[in-house]
């Protein structure tokens, strides 16, 4: 299967140079939020977002990264050369990445993933890729099962469930250490399966130290790395699949146990459906549910006729504020 979506960080002289390609352009415009310009070529979308990230999507995507991109924007070639560009890619590694972090019901899924050269070049082959730039929950569950048959056994899935979520929490007080402990669990279990794996790739949440001294015995010796926007790195954004996939598994079990469909993210569906809960099953039901240190859980409650005293301690802790530095 040709790959067909494809994301590049672009710095300031490189959007400028993709905004001009695409005003002169035979393009049709597109309204697309967070977006500074998007556009449909020929068989292709592209997409500009604010953040500096370029989305090319699309059967035609490959010519025109190749014949517009790469000439006129990049000023540099790279499709097709990335095993010349980064070698490191292709060699033998694990990726690790989560899902469920920002989400108020469910749990915090962390995945691993191995990988080699020729499950790289069968990944590219299936169009694995970060698992954001994938829409429908439906296309991720599907690339998850693609991928877990191409692996076997060579992959880890940790779930940790809102009961010992707050559990954990209430003892660190971090999310942070919480993903740290996520991360080397992962790790620890998929070198049980591949014990020869040299190196970890993980995205930068916080200091590497924190994976570090979470890892046990067996996995002090890997090599680990964290870097900004991981997942273009093959075996991290199969692993953002996976956890992706796990969690969106996890949310519909949690559906069928309470009898009602359970959203993702922190929106005012999420509140409604976490206030009638609360009214059929009590308080204590969002030990089971939600990330208590969220504060959601306040507003929830309030709506309830509630407060966090109602909750056993481990679902009391509320996540502290974000402080920040003032600039002198």
């Amino acid at each position: 299967m040709q790959k067909t979506s494809f994301t590049y960080k672009l710095d300031k002289p490189q959007q400028d140079r993709l905004l001009a390609v695409l005003q002169q352009a035979n393009v049709r415009p597109v309204e697309m939020p967070y977006t500074r310009i998007a556009a449909d070529a020929e068989s292709c979308r592209i997409a500009l977002y604010t953040s500096g990230k370029c989305l090319i999507q699309g059967k035609g995507a490959q010519d025109w990264i190749t014949y517009t991109l790469e000439p006129l924007v990049l000023q540099e070639v790279r499709l097709g050369y990335e095993e010349v560009l980064d070698p490191a890619l292709h060699d033998p590694h694990m990726g690790i990445d989560e899902s469920g972090k920002g989400d108020f019901f469910g749990p915090l899924v962390i995945a691993a993933a191995y990988v080699n050269k020729p499950l790289v070049k069968a990944f590219e082959q299936e169009g694995v890729r970060d698992s954001k730039t994938i829409k429908s929950d439906k296309q991720a569950e599907a690339m998850a099962r693609t991928i877990r048959k191409m692996l076997g056994e060579r992959y880890a899935v940790v779930t940790i469930g809102p009961r010992a979520y707050n559990r954990l929490y209430a003892k660190m007080r971090n999310v942070n250490q919480m993903l740290a402990w996520g991360h080397a669990r992962a790790i620890e279990n998929l070198l049980e399966k591949v014990p020869d794996c040299p190196r970890a790739v993980a995205d930068q949440f916080g200091p590497k130290t924190q994976i570090e001294k979470a890892l046990m015995r067996n996995g002090r010796a890997i090599k680990l790395e964290q870097r900004p926007k991981a997942e273009s790195d093959p075996a991290v954004a199969a692993a953002s699949i996976l956890a992706r996939a796990g969690f969106i598994q996890a949310l519909r079990r949690l559906g069928e146990t309470y009898e009602t469909e359970i959203p993702k993210g922190a929106s005012d569906r999420v509140r409604t459906v976490a206030v009638d809960l609360i009214a059929a099953r009590g308080p204590e039901v969002l030990l089971d549910t939600v990330k208590c240190h969220f504060r959601t859980t306040d507003a929830v409650l309030q709506a309830g006729g509630h407060t966090r005293e109602a909750l056993p301690p481990e679902g009391r802790v509320v996540s502290k504020p974000i402080t920040r530095k003032r600039e002198k």
